[in-house]
Parts: C-alpha cells; sequence; structure tokens
C-alpha cells in the first residue's frame, strides 16, 4: 500500500500522516502543489522524530502522478463524493493499492471526479459537517485496508 496526498496545504495534518506512514512502512506520495515548506516547523513538529523513517516521495507534476497510477494494482481516490464504501477497497493479491486523498479545502481535483469515478470512496458521515480532519481520514481508510489484509505489512 502506498498512500498520496494531492495538493496538501496544512503543514499539521502531512506531519501526523508522514508519522503514520512510518509506523506502518507504507510509502507516502506528496503531489502537485504543497502548500508548504517541507522544512516547516509544523510539519517537523507533527512528524516529530521520525522523518528519517518515513519513505517520502514528492511529485510536482499532476501529469506525472497520473502517468504512475498504471502501476499500481488498485488505486482508491477517497472522497466525500464517493458512491462506494471504504471497506469496499479491493485487496489485491500482488502490487501495490494507491490510497490517494485530496487536500483539506477543496478535496481532490475536479478532472480527478470525471477520469476516476469508479474508484472513488468514500467514509460514512452524516450531514452536520462538510469533512473529516484529512489526517483522521488517512488512519481510518489505512488501518482498515491494513486489518483486512492480516496487518501482514506490519509483521
Amino acid at each position: 500500500m502506498k498512500i498520496a496526498l494531492i495538493n496538501p496545504e496544512i503543514p499539521q495534518n502531512t506531519g501526523n500522516i508522514a508519522r503514520l506512514t512510518a509506523g506502518i512502512g507504507v510509502e507516502l506520495i506528496l503531489v502537485g502543489t504543497i502548500g508548504f515548506s517541507l522544512e516547516d516547523r509544523y510539519l517537523k513538529r507533527a512528524g516529530l522524530d521520525y522523518w528519517d523513517k518515513v519513505n517520502l516521495k514528492v511529485v510536482l507534476d499532476l501529469k506525472e502522478f497520473e502517468s504512475m497510477l498504471d502501476k499500481f494494482e488498485c488505486s482508491a481516490f477517497i472522497s466525500k463524493f464517493g458512491n462506494k464504501l471504504y471497506t469496499e477497497i479491493p485487496l489485491v493479491s500482488s502490487g501495490d493499492t494507491l490510497l490517494v486523498f485530496g487536500n483539506e479545502t477543496r478535496g481532490l481535483p475536479d478532472n480527478f471526479h470525471q477520469k476516476y469515478s469508479d474508484f472513488f470512496y468514500r467514509i460514512p458521515m452524516n450531514e452536520n459537517i462538510r469533512s473529516l480532519n484529512l489526517s483522521n481520514s488517512v488512519a481510518i481508510v489505512a488501518y482498515d485496508y491494513l486489518r483486512r489484509t492480516g496487518f501482514c505489512s506490519l509483521t
């Protein structure tokens, strides 16, 4: 499994997600426009002293990222507009699964909604809020996927 953040905006969220990816041993891919410096003190603080354990890749061009999607056996885009639940993300026997998350204020780019609509999944929530916190959403989906695989990447 790999986790991609498209145009992340809030360093604390990205720091928390980086810490999570270090803890579960998966690659973190930051894509597009990053709304802060990778040297940001809030980013570093949220990731604590785990940055040397983060498998980090930065892809600044969205087109380049889209060309990478064919390398994954399964790409799952997490959005409140998904028609399927995150618990329905297919498990793959070989290859990688890529979990793709949009940014904190705009979500995933509009063209992703059109091009990849069959691969959109959502976390259920009521209408009282607009969205869940990004780092919480990543944790929910990543740990459920790990649970369904028997936590194989953690052993």
